[in-house]
């Protein structure tokens, strides 16, 4: 099982940079554009957007969040005390590898219940959220409790979070295309009480 990192180790010794980096790139050049384009549409369309996500895939959300709202999208991380309550056109983006989050779970249900449209990007689309969800787009990696050599020797969830946050930055992209704006407009609204 540990055969690939032990003959990686040898091979690229010192290199380990390069070695995360190339399973980066063979994670991201899976990624569909029609699934960035789709995102960013679904998000264009709602009135509100809801971040949500456990660990360190809720830590690539927030991050997106931050981007989100620099681009000037209404945009709230669930659990923060000043998130308002969910809505009926507002959407729910959840970040999970495994889709079975309890309480990603619960939050899907509850968006869905005040009809908001609930998007899931995951390991897993035939997940419990994956089903609770109005679309739901699969990115590679490796789910947090398995080792799979053959995809990557980085530990638990790392390559599904680095691949999370590719996909929520060409989603970015796709949408800055698309509102027309660039870095100098969304700057006015980067932080300033530093």
């Amino acid at each position: 099982m540990y055969s690939r990192l032990g003959e990686e180790m040898n091979v690229l010794k010192g290199a380990w940079p390069l070695l995360v980096a190339d399973e980066i790139y063979q994670a991201v050049k899976q990624i569909s554009e029609s699934d960035v384009a789709r995102v960013a549409e679904r998000i264009l369309e709602a009135n509100r957007v809801f971040v949500a996500g456990a660990g360190r895939s809720g830590l690539m959300g927030r991050a997106f969040a931050m981007r989100l709202m620099q681009a000037g999208i209404p945009v709230y991380v669930v659990g923060e005390t000043v998130t308002p309550a969910i809505k009926r056109g507002d959407l729910l983006l959840i970040g999970s590898g495994s889709g079975e989050t309890r309480h990603l779970a619960a939050y899907a249900d509850k968006a869905s219940a005040l009809e908001a449209e609930v998007v899931l990007i995951t390991l897993s689309s035939q997940s419990t959220i994956g089903r609770r969800s109005n679309h739901t787009i699969q990115v590679p990696g490796v789910r947090k409790d398995r080792f799979e050599a053959d995809i990557s020797l980085q530990p638990m969830g790392t390559l599904f979070e680095q691949t999370l946050l590719l996909f929520y930055d060409a989603v970015l992209l796709c949408l800055m295309q698309k509102l027309d704006i660039n870095t100098s407009n969304m700057y006015e609204n980067h932080a300033n009480l530093e």
